[in-house]
Formats: structure tokens, C-alpha cells, sequence
């Protein structure tokens, strides 16, 4: 039966009864006597239990739809309230369940177009930094060479450093240029990429390990530029904000595709909220329909652990090699 009904049929009871009882014999004296004051009060107090019964029962799966309203996550799709009740309150559950699955389908596509874009973004300033800014600083770097050559002891000396600033600013468009796109990536594929990333990270401060399983499927192009940020990221917050001396990389297969785990021994997440990493994190998470899982890891730091199913794909895409950054001889 409706809300609307039960708590009309539960408003006209209480009426019909307070009705009868008025032509009925029941009377009250003036004063009123203490056993018809006990027989009001118990009467109304009925009424008033039945009345609170009922909205409870009937109003509990409005309030259950509110706690979700306030704690639904898109980047966290799938979490749905459980349609209860009669009537209205099982179809306004229906009703928003069904507005939840169109608003996850619609952020997922314009994330993946966000996404899509901005990795073409990546691709373009890092093609020109290589084919603009770092031939230009190939040929001032030749020919600071061809200078120092030629020129005498003295002027020999003075050049030197001009050539290492050069040098070192050429180093630099290098690691932008593969920060924003990573050519190991599209050269020799995952795993390889990973392992430069740990390389990179790695230093005096922070040692990174990696760990790979040696049976991983073909996981496609997609998937692993998502495998490939969200490890880029976690390494990034951990040699920013975690403290740590310690982080790992692995990746192993599991029974529904593969999972990646970056972790490291720093002060661990505590209170703060999520920020702009985590959540892009999450984005990319959603184009490949991984799960992403932010954490305490086992004896302190952080973890984050990233399952990415594996589906039915076609043949491995033709790894076709990238232009690399010359880098002139350093003796000179």
C-alpha cells in the first residue's frame, strides 16, 4: 500500500475512533474524574505510538536513501542503497539508483575524454621540447664544443662551464619530455617503462625496488598508460609528501586480470583528505574499469593497490619506437 494511503487510513481511524467515542455513551464529568483522565491519556497515547510506528516504518527507507545521497562518491561507483519498501519509497529508491548509473556513465565518459585530451596535450609539448627546445640545446651544446676545440687553454676553461649548464639543461628537457610521455612506455612496453620509473625515483634518499610476475597477460595500450600514471603518481607523492626511505612497485597477475601495488614506508596518509593526485588516480582508475584502493600499508606508510580485469582482447598492438633526445658526446 502507498505512504500516502497508510497514513491517511491511520489518520481516519484515529478520527472514526475520537467520533465514535464523542456519540457514543462514554462521557466526562466536569470535573473530569481520574479513571476518565487515565482512559484519555492512555487512548491518545495509543494513537500517538501507532502514528510514530507507522512513519517510522514507512519514512526508514527515506532515511537510509539520504545517508547514501551524502556519502555517494562517483569516483567510487557502484555503492547503491537497497530498494525497500512500498509503493512511492521503492520507486524514488529505484528512481535515484537509476540517476546514480547515468551520472557514473556520464562522468566516465567525460573523464575519458578530459583524459584523452590531456594526454594529447602531454604527447604534443613533449614532441616539442624534443623536436624545438632540445635540438636547439643539441646544437648550442655542438657547438660550444666546436668552440672549445679550437680555442686556447685559457678560453678552454671558461667554456667548460657553459657546456655543463647546457648539458644540464638538456638533461632536464629529457626528463620533462618523459615525465609528460613516457617513450619507454611506448617502445618497449610496461614493464620496462616501470622499472625506468623506479630507476628515476630512486636516489640517495629513497630507495625504490620492483617486483614482476613473470606470467602477465597482454593487458593493451589503455591499461597499461593507466597502470603506468598511477604508479608515476604514488611514487610522486611518496618522494614529495611521504617522508619515506623505502617504496616498492609490483605487479603480479591475479584470478581477474592483473594488480599493481606501490608502497613505501613513510608517515602514512593520517587525516588528510584526498587531493588532486589521489583523485586523478581514481579517474584514470574508471576508464579501464579498474579498482583503486588508497591506504595504511602492512608495518606503516602508504599503499596504494590498483586491480585493473583483464578482457578478451585482440593481438598485441606493434610497438613502434619513439625518438630519443640526442645527447652529444660529454668528452670534449
Amino acid at each position: 500500500m502507498p505512504l500516502f494511503w497508510r497514513i491517511f487510513l491511520l489518520n481516519a481511524v484515529v478520527l472514526i475512533a475520537a467520533t465514535a467515542l464523542l456519540l457514543g455513551p462514554v462521557t466526562v464529568s466536569t470535573p473530569v474524574l481520574l479513571t476518565e483522565a487515565a482512559v484519555l491519556t492512555v487512548g491518545l497515547a495509543a494513537m500517538l505510538v501507532a502514528n510514530a510506528l507507522l512513519l517510522r516504518v514507512g519514512l526508514a527507507p527515506l532515511q537510509r536513501l539520504t545517508r547514501a545521497m551524502n556519502t555517494t562518491d562517483l569516483l567510487r561507483p557502484g555503492q547503491r542503497p537497497a530498494v525497500t519498501g512500498r509503493g512511492e519509497v521503492a520507486e524514488l529508491i529505484s528512481t535515484y539508483n537509476t540517476m546514480l548509473d547515468r551520472l557514473e556513465d556520464e562522468r566516465a565518459t567525460s573523464s575519458a575524454r578530459a583524459l584523452s585530451a590531456q594526454e594529447a596535450e602531454r604527447r604534443r609539448i613533449a614532441q616539442e621540447l624534443h623536436d624545438e627546445v632540445g635540438q636547439s640545446l643539441t646544437a648550442v651544446l655542438l657547438q660550444l664544443k666546436r668552440v672549445a676545440d679550437h680555442a686556447p687553454p685559457e678560453l678552454r676553461e671558461e667554456l667548460s662551464p657553459a657546456q655543463e649548464i647546457t648539458r644540464s639543461s638538456l638533461d632536464e628537457v629529457r626528463r620533462i619530455a618523459r615525465r609528460l610521455r613516457p617513450g619507454v612506455l611506448d617502445e618497449l612496453g610496461l614493464i620496462p617503462a616501470l622499472k625506468a620509473l623506479a630507476t628515476e625515483f630512486g636516489g640517495p634518499g629513497l630507495t625504490v625496488q620492483h617486483r614482476f610476475g613473470p606470467d602477465l597477460p597482454d593487458l593493451g595500450p589503455e591499461a597499461e598508460l593507466v597502470i603506468y600514471r598511477v604508479a608515476q603518481e604514488g611514487l610522486t607523492n611518496t618522494a614529495r609528501h611521504a617522508g619515506a626511505r623505502r617504496a616498492g612497485i609490483a605487479l603480479r597477475r591475479v584470478p581477474t586480470g592483473v594488480e599493481l601495488r606501490v608502497h613505501d614506508d613513510g608517515r602514512g596518509l593520517g587525516d588528510v583528505a584526498e587531493g588532486a593526485g589521489i583523485r586523478g588516480m581514481r579517474e584514470r582508475a574508471l576508464l579501464v574499469g579498474a579498482d583503486l584502493t588508497v591506504g595504511p600499508a602492512d608495518g606503516g606508510g602508504t599503499e596504494v593497490r590498483l586491480a585493473v580485469p583483464v578482457p578478451v582482447r585482440g593481438p598485441a598492438p606493434v610497438r613502434v619506437p619513439a625518438l630519443a633526445l640526442a645527447v652529444p658526446d660529454r668528452k670534449h
